[in-house]
């Protein structure tokens, strides 16, 4: 039997399995010489992006398509945004949709990342001949796939250790903007992460002196319904710190699809209409590494979240206006 042009949610059964072993999972009468050959010709994608890494291991909340067909190469270059930049240091806007370093295990993924993209882009942006040796950036933190904005990059190894710095010291600042379910209160959430809460996602734990301080400060900007914007600012920078937090405290964000589902629970319904994760780095805040001056970036709402924003605002206000 051929396989099936079909689409797949990890769940807890194939959590930790290889790519071509969750297939394999999927589709029983899939052998494991056709189940790599699926993968390295591109028909099948994670998350919205080909992967063809055999050995990609699956998370909880993945999303796995496989295509009747390879995908063509259509897709234009990710508009990465230069915001700043000199000698040591470069900021840009992170479109959605584009990771912002690649993985170990996802080094045969195919969409090029910001830190693959910006070499050439700085290139452009001085003038450099595309012919010649491009320049090297550093990462020092990092932004999910789905999530969009501000991100700095070292160009020396000197500046990737002062920034390194900061980011350990928890000196950065560093304020998100998401759209999140619910009526969410003014709050300062502090919790302890760990890898795994017990069903194979982070979370917190409440065991002492386990895992790593996160704490985040939750305001409210404008309530639309059933929904909230908020601004969110970390005084740490953990993992997924800000999406975990407030799914936990039963406000998970639009568009959501790891942390969704309470551990004891069943997963909470998205019917927000999202485009992605509503989630956007809007402030950025360091000291230069060799300056020794403070600087401060904001970046407003890109277009998809901004539309976003505007039909719920549209939705609740019809809503109050109802008989």
């Amino acid at each position: 039997m051929a396989e099936v042009a079909a689409v797949y949610r990890v769940s807890s059964r194939e959590v930790g399995r290889t790519l071509a072993a969750a297939l394999r999972v999927w589709q029983p009468t899939l052998s494991w010489s056709r189940a790599k050959t699926l993968i390295e010709s591109g028909r099948v994608l994670v998350n919205g992006a080909v992967c063809r890494n055999v050995a990609h291991r699956v998370v909880p909340g993945d999303v796995v398509k496989v295509l009747p067909h390879a995908p063509k190469i259509t897709k234009p270059r990710p508009n990465v945004v230069i915001r700043h930049l000199d000698a040591d240091i470069v900021v840009v806007e992170k479109p959605p949709g584009t990771n912002a370093v690649r993985h170990p295990e996802e080094e045969r993924l195919y969409e090029p990342t910001v830190a693959e993209l910006l070499p050439r882009l700085i290139a452009e942006y001085e003038g450099r001949p595309a012919s010649g040796r491009l320049p090297a950036v550093r990462a020092v933190h990092r932004l999910d796939r789905d999530t969009s904005g501000l991100m700095v990059f070292a160009r020396t190894s000197q500046a990737e250790r002062h920034l390194g710095l900061q980011f350990r010291k928890h000196t950065i600042h560093r304020v998100y903007l998401a759209i999140a379910r619910g009526r969410v209160e003014e709050r300062t959430i502090v919790s302890r992460l760990v890898r795994d809460r017990g069903d194979g996602r982070r979370g917190s734990t409440p065991l002492p002196n386990v895992g790593k301080l996160a704490i985040t400060l939750v305001r409210p900007l404008e309530y639309l319904g059933e929904y909230t914007l908020v601004e969110c600012r970390l005084k740490t920078g953990r993992t997924h710190q800000i999406r975990i937090h407030l799914a936990e405290q039963g406000h998970p964000l639009c568009g959501e699809t790891v942390y969704n589902k309470p551990i004891d629970g069943p997963r909470i319904p998205d019917k927000s209409g999202a485009p992605r994760l509503a989630l956007h780095a809007a402030e950025l805040g360091f000291r230069h590494p060799t300056l020794d001056v403070w600087m401060e970036f904001r970046s407003e709402l890109p277009k998809d979240l901004r539309q976003f924003l505007e039909k719920l605002r549209r939705r609740a206000n019809n809503n109050n206006t109802r008989p």
